[in-house]
């Protein structure tokens, strides 16, 4: 792709596109404006962010955050952006909250001192479907309705629903390409505007775009790798398995999870008493 072609799509994406928030993310008053408006807090402050973070789970997997904060109170903040409508939200909030509580928590760490961790999701379209620009989850006891707290508070927020508020007109410059409001987010329009309108923002965009196309077809290779070195390990404890060998010695000879191993033996059992 020849450097006009690129500098045309980079002037066509906003903040709600991946390329274009990473760039955005890397000020960290621009985090701290996205989050006041959402939470509807001005005296907020973000201490810390990162753009692009990645953790891994304990299997490997990595997840790759959009934004991961530290408030001012020490509360572990991390803003999502998907444009797109392919995937199970609220699963992916679920599994960062999982990941993200596992990375930052301490080895030995009693459970009343687990960081408190908030999760803002905004999405293009409301696909809640309840109308609204804005929606907080709660846990709740059924029975009566009490609001009970674990530490993680959840926020879904949509550009789809126009109500108004301020955070509803952040999603306007969030999404639609010629909407400015310096008055309301000063940060966020400065840099928006730098990164669609001046020659120099524009040529750093491309940069970015180029490079997290490189990184993906790389990401691609490697996990490709990765998921044949699995198989391959898998089907030697099959193996070793119906050649009568204990669970230990399996793990031992593959390094396989406790987990997986088990599980591959009681599927096997299963099938030969049938």
């Amino acid at each position: 792709m020849n450097s006009q072609t690129y500098a045309k799509r980079a002037r066509l994406l906003n903040p709600i596109d991946d390329d274009f928030l990473k760039k955005m993310a890397e000020d960290i008053l621009f985090c701290q404006e996205v989050i006041r408006t959402i939470l509807e807090d001005d005296s907020l402050t973000v201490l810390e962010s990162h753009a692009q973070h990645t953790i891994k789970n304990l299997q490997g997997r990595s997840v790759i955050l959009d934004i991961l904060c530290r408030s001012g109170t020490g509360k572990i903040m991390n803003v999502e952006v998907q444009k797109g409508n392919d995937v199970d939200h609220q699963k992916r909030v679920r599994y960062h909250a999982s990941c993200i509580t596992a990375n930052i928590t301490d080895t030995g760490s009693r459970f009343q001192d687990i960081p408190d961790l908030c999760i803002i999701y905004i999405s293009k379209s409301d696909f809640l479907g309840e109308g609204k620009t804005v929606y907080h989850i709660d846990r709740i006891i059924r029975e009566t309705g009490t609001i009970v707290e674990n530490g993680l508070q959840e926020i879904y927020v949509n550009a789809t629903n126009k109500d108004g508020s301020n955070t509803s007109k952040l999603m306007t410059v969030f999404t639609e390409s010629d909407a400015y409001d310096d008055e309301l987010f000063p940060v966020t329009s400065e840099r928006k505007r730098y990164f669609k309108e001046d020659e120099k923002g524009v040529a750093e965009m491309c940069a970015i775009m180029d490079e997290i196309r490189e990184e993906g077809r790389l990401e691609g290779k490697l996990e490709g790798k990765e998921e044949g070195k699995l198989e391959m390990k898998l089907e030697v404890a099959e193996s070793l398995l119906k050649m009568g060998l204990s669970i230990t010695k399996v793990i031992q000879a593959t390094k396989l999870p406790l987990e997986t191993v088990q599980s591959m033996a009681e599927r096997l059992s299963h099938c030969l008493s049938v």
